[in-house]
């Protein structure tokens, strides 16, 4: 099962005499880790060296480093750590000794996954999306079995004859969510697909 991190998280390294900072962050969107990374970069440091996941998009970014060094080695790292929506950017001050291309990786890869490895992780779920009408009276009833199921309400609109909700909820709870909301209305509400 994938993961994403709670919040955003450091680790710091000195390599033969060149600093790294690794920092990661969770991510909602390919913009955001744009964002992410364009607020964290140090452009006084030598290299910023980063990677980014997101569902199956993906991108790695050398920034100067021989090629293959850096980005994949951080992209690895945060597939090795199983995680998904995560952006992770490693920063180096270069300390004048060279590393060679492989401890350039080994530098690169490590530092990365030593700060996936301490961060708080949440664990990913898959949630199919599904709407529901239901009375103004039963909102309430109908928003707190969808949050005990684990679901979430994305959109709710207000019509003349009630409320209709767009929700997202985990496959292996669709079922009991429905049996759920079905008792409560006397089978009025309908999860539909």
């Amino acid at each position: 099962m994938p993961f994403t991190l709670a919040g955003l998280c450091e680790y710091r390294e000195e390599i033969r005499k060149s600093r790294f900072i690794a920092l990661a962050a969770p991510i909602t969107s390919s913009a955001e880790a744009q964002a992410f990374l364009e607020q964290h970069s140090d452009l006084n440091a030598s290299h910023n060296c980063w990677a980014w996941k997101f569902a199956d998009q993906y991108r790695s970014s050398d920034d100067g480093e021989p090629g293959g060094t850096a980005g994949r080695p951080i992209l690895a790292a945060i597939e090795a750590q199983d995680c998904d929506q995560v952006a992770v950017l490693v920063i180096r001050w270069y300390g004048g000794i060279q590393l060679g291309t492989g401890g350039l990786a080994r530098a690169y890869g490590g530092s990365a996954n030593k700060c996936l490895q301490g961060a708080a992780k949440i664990e990913l779920i898959s949630r199919v999306p599904l709407g529901c009408d239901c009375a103004f009276s039963e909102l309430a009833l109908v928003k707190l079995r969808v949050a005990e199921s684990g679901g979430l309400v994305v959109d709710e609109q207000f019509t003349a004859n009630g409320v209709h909700l767009q929700l997202a909820v985990a496959e292996p709870q669709i079922d009991t969510l429905q049996a759920q909301l079905a008792g409560l209305s006397r089978g009025r509400i309908l999860l539909q697909r």
